[in-house]
């Protein structure tokens, strides 16, 4: 290597660009895929669903949320031919140790009953006294893949404490014993709109959206 070489002002890698097209939304879960395909409206592009593609779900072996969905988005893009956007997210609690974290979507068990779930939750809180706390986040990851194997990838958060029993029926998820900070009411309970203008999901399009569009 030269001594002249300074990794910290090597040029950055170029971003690439998203033309208007067809883009796969490399999940199964219908809730995410509305959520991403209303985020995606304005911007020029054709979503459909790995689900409606007959497009198998890979394993998420990755031990991060951008891990978990680089390989979602990547095994998408390679078996459509198109471009693939993958969201890994969830709910790190910090009473458990940023539980259930990447893990969120796997406490709901095989029916995917996130009713169980957000149970297991809250009787994990209570489990650890009553001076646990009750503050958490949520947390997205977006890969954006081509079938070259090029991908981006970004990662959005919000705060907000954990409430029970659950309220509301607009979300999905965790939404319904979720409220965010400066907010009284869950994200079930928010119009999607005004959800959409400050989810974790939301913070991460931004990015996304700067960046590729």
């Amino acid at each position: 290597m030269s001594e002249d070489f300074d990794p910290e002002h090597v040029a950055p890698q170029a971003i690439r660009k998203l033309t208007p097209g067809k883009l796969v939304i490399a999940s199964h879960n219908q809730g995410k895929v509305r959520e991403i395909a209303e985020l995606l409206g304005p911007h020029g592009v054709e979503p459909i669903s790995a689900g409606a593609l007959g497009l198998p779900e890979p394993e998420e072996t990755g031990t991060t949320f951008i891990a978990n969905a680089e390989l979602k988005a990547l095994a998408a893009a390679d078996l459509s031919g198109l471009p693939a956007l993958s969201d890994d997210s969830g709910l790190c609690v910090e009473a458990l140790r940023g539980e259930p974290g990447i893990f969120s979507a796997r406490w709901a068990g095989s029916d995917k009953d996130f009713t169980v779930a957000m149970r297991r939750v809250w009787d994990q809180i209570l489990a650890q006294g009553p001076g646990a706390g009750h503050d958490a986040h949520f947390v997205c990851a977006l890969a954006l893949a081509w079938p070259d194997g090029h991908v981006e990838a970004f990662e959005g958060r919000v705060d907000g404490r954990i409430v029970w029993p659950p309220r509301g029926d607009k979300g999905f998820g965790y939404d319904p014993i979720f409220v965010p900070y400066g907010h009284d009411v869950t994200f079930a309970e928010m119009d999607p709109a005004a959800k959409h203008a400050m989810s974790h999901r939301a913070d991460a399009f931004r990015q996304l959206v700067a960046a590729v569009f």
